[in-house]
């Protein structure tokens, strides 16, 4: 049975013809020792059947006559994506990151299900590491936190839940049985973009005075087209201005608390202080390279997510960020007024929408409007919402979590996933574009040191509880009460999400 992708979908995979618009992302999971992999093997195998689109793998539209199509993969072998290895010598932390570099650069097969997982021990201080690898088209970063809690447990010896009914066998002519029913539905799609929509496009680009004639829904949609297309201004860093395909990783970790905490002092929500603080250290980093300047332009991702499907519901937004020395509650009164004027609703066009008209684009005019429209931006964000407390894969414990966004033809990308007590965040970087990363991640974490100065003081305390397993709860968090947290945590992390916290 095939599946249409969505518009949103369709869009990103066919972007990929330029390798630097790649919209995959993974993620890093740090563990405190290695895993029982028999075990999770098997709860993968078990993920697979509860999420049929990772035994999917993608089948072009004929002729390219709209989006592709999910078809069930009639070789599906659950070994080609999850493998195991060991890192050499002392399995260093850089070695971790170095490979969590080359593995998620390396593209997917495109003839198989675009994904893949890398279990890796031998890492310093006797722990493993899991590192996923997850094209966009498959699940944005919200939904991707919805599938892990497949093969996540809340303890560390968490009976296995029961196996489910194995799926159909996919007979090898499969996708020619359904030939023309992809033709009908890519026919279907060809046709789906009224060619009015395209020309009134056309024609308010060239003569926006035309506008009020058209339909009140139809205008609006033109003017937000009108607005995403016709943002052409270029990105800002004067240091910033050459893009490659080589990459870097470097990761970070911040309180989760003293960060909400500074935030409310500060007027704001924790999404506002994440983006504050890549304001600032990319700022800071051209100040110490000779090079100040006073904005920037940042991508946002906005979660639009109304169901506990693992699809994509997200939409990306530009933000012109102050990276001038100003004090920190400036800086950020100044994005919070930005964020909180996207969230309610600004003048972007939707993903969707524009991803329904690029349908009508040759793929060469797709790419080379999409790498425009990256050259207006200088770097990205994305804050996802993870775990508050202990995690679980395979009887080892979730240490720490580091997610990896997808560049797209920027600097770098920041991306923040919150994980038992702390930020956790991938620093992403085109190494053309940004040449020294260790730089930039130290002023980031300066960043947060100086935003982290405005959450209050904890009064002395005279206990002297050592710190639990987790190293971020006491020791009186267990037993019953311990066990309705964390079933209240994942209930609440099953929902979807209203506003980034």
């Amino acid at each position: 049975m095939t599946e249409r992708m969505s518009d949103a979908e369709g869009l990103m995979w066919r972007l990929e013809k330029d390798p630097f618009l790649s919209s995959t992302f993974s993620n890093i999971s740090i563990l405190d020792r290695p895993m029982n992999v028999a075990a999770f093997m098997r709860r993968m195998h078990r993920a697979t059947i509860a999420f049929p689109r990772l035994r999917q793998r993608v089948q072009p539209a004929p002729a390219n006559l709209g989006a592709p199509f999910w078809q069930p993969d009639p070789y599906f072998d659950l070994a080609h994506h999850v493998r195991h290895i060991a890192l050499p010598g002392n399995g260093s932390m850089r070695q971790l990151l170095d490979l969590a570099t080359l593995f998620t650069a390396d593209p997917f097969d495109r003839a198989r299900p675009p994904w893949q997982f890398l279990i890796v021990d031998n890492v310093e201080g006797g722990r493993s590491a899991l590192i996923s690898k997850i094209h966009h088209t498959i699940t944005d970063g919200e939904g991707g936190v919805l599938l892990s809690m497949q093969f996540i447990d809340l303890e560390r010896d968490a009976p296995e839940p029961a196996p489910l009914p194995e799926p159909e066998s996919v007979e090898t002519n499969h996708a020619d049985d359904e030939s023309a029913d992809v033709l009908r539905a890519a026919l279907g799609d060809a046709l789906r973009i009224p060619l009015s929509f395209v020309k009134q496009v056309r024609d308010a680009l060239s003569d926006p005075a035309s506008l009020p004639t058209t339909g009140a829904e139809t205008a609006a949609n033109v003017r937000a087209v009108m607005k995403q297309l016709g943002d052409t201004d270029p990105a800002r860093s004067p240091l910033w201005t050459k893009r490659s395909l080589g990459r870097r990783l470097e990761a970070l970790s911040v309180p989760y608390s003293t960060m909400r905490e500074a935030s409310q002092v500060l007027g704001g929500k924790l999404n506002t202080a994440f983006v504050t603080a890549a304001a600032d250290a990319a700022g800071e980093y051209h100040r110490r390279l000779g090079a100040p300047v006073e904005s920037l332009r940042t991508s946002m991702a906005v979660s639009t997510r109304t169901d506990e499907a693992a699809s994509n519901a997200f939409t990306l937004v530009r933000l012109l960020v102050p990276t001038g020395e100003m004090p920190v509650e400036e800086r950020f009164a100044a994005i919070n007024e930005m964020t909180t004027s996207v969230r309610s609703g600004s003048g972007d066009a939707n993903l969707d929408t524009l991803a329904g008209l690029a349908q009508a684009l040759p793929i060469s005019v797709l790419t080379r409007l999409a790498r425009a429209q990256s050259q207006t931006v200088d770097f990205a964000t994305s804050n996802v919402r993870g775990a508050g407390i202990p995690l679980y894969i395979a009887g080892a414990r979730i240490a720490a979590n580091h997610p990896v966004g997808p560049l797209g033809g920027v600097a770098f990308n920041l991306t923040l996933l919150s994980n038992d007590g702390n930020l956790d965040m991938g620093l992403h970087v085109d190494t053309a574009a940004v040449e020294q990363p260790e730089l930039l991640r130290t002023c980031i974490e300066e960043a947060f040191t100086r935003i982290a100065q405005f959450a209050p003081q904890p009064a002395p305390s005279t206990k002297t509880d050592a710190p639990s397993e987790s190293g971020t709860h006491s020791p009186v968090d267990t037993g019953v009460a311990a066990g309705v947290r964390k079933r209240r945590w994942w209930r609440r992390a099953s929902q979807p999400p209203t506003e980034s916290t």
